[in-house]
């Protein structure tokens, strides 16, 4: 399946650590964190992506252009400065799309962006390109091809230290308890879509808004719950969290880690 990556956001609340390259650039461990994203979906075969760019979309171009195996395989070195031999590779199977979808443009109008990519798929998937996540992506796509919904996504508990808070009418709390400990999910995208999708998008509209709620209205909205790995990269905060689980080797998102393990 073809997996459409939303690449053009300005990651404003990580640009202190960032500075101009773009979140999707941003390291974990040797790679950024659209390699380790792309090599997940790649761990269940999907390997077609179709990568939709905005800010510094350039140096997304470039960094696949001039992209270093070595970085992240282990080689052969004939030598000095001679024959490199690399024992395995990255981007072997890896068919990548580059299209320039708009510095302003939102989640809804970077979709329609690449209609034409992906209109002849039965189904297709995206994501937003800052987060990472273990969900069996098979089980999930599979549960969505048997149904008649059109569109599909992860719903995750939010990392949060905030806490919920009720209140009556004379401004007395009722409630006030952990997000972490309530039944709040968010989107945590991982969507599945088919192209019937379009048919519920007006120009302009956020993906997530108007046209989920027309889904909704005929049924055909449907959310996988997942109390597993997910985190998405919105801070310094969340960064250092994903750069010391690689480093401490506690790595749930990479699929061929696991394999190894088990």
């Amino acid at each position: 399946m073809k997996v459409v990556l939303f690449c053009g956001g300005m990651g404003t609340r990580l640009k202190e650590h960032s500075g101009t390259i773009p979140k999707p650039l941003v390291e974990i461990g040797p790679r950024p964190i659209i390699w380790h994203l792309m090599r997940y979906y790649a761990g269940f075969g999907h390997s077609e992506f179709i990568l939709c760019l905005g800010y510094e979309g350039g140096m997304i171009k470039d960094y696949f252009l001039n992209y270093d195996e070595c970085r992240s395989n282990d080689f052969t070195l004939f030598g000095p400065k001679g024959k490199v031999e690399l024992l395995n590779s990255d981007l072997k199977d890896w068919k990548i799309t580059f299209v320039d979808t708009g510095m302003h443009a939102n989640l809804g109008q970077r979709l329609m962006a690449v209609r034409e990519h992906v209109a002849d798929e039965e189904i297709f998937l995206a994501n937003y390109s800052d987060g990472l996540s273990d969900l069996p992506l098979d089980t999930h796509i599979e549960e969505f091809r048997n149904s008649d919904a059109v569109a599909a996504f992860a719903s995750v508990r939010p990392y949060s230290s905030y806490h919920i808070v009720e209140s009556d009418e004379n401004s007395r709390v009722t409630l006030i308890q952990s997000v972490q400990d309530s039944e709040v999910w968010v989107n945590g995208g991982f969507f599945a879509l088919r192209p019937q999708i379009f048919d519920y998008m007006r120009p302009g509209e956020e993906l997530v808004e108007d046209p989920f709620q027309r889904l909704i209205s005929e049924g055909k909205l449907m959310t996988w719950k997942y109390r597993g790995f997910w985190e998405a990269m919105d801070t310094y905060k969340d960064w250092k969290n994903l750069e010391e689980m690689y480093h401490s080797g506690q790595r749930p998102w990479d699929l061929h880690v696991q394999a190894k393990k088990d």
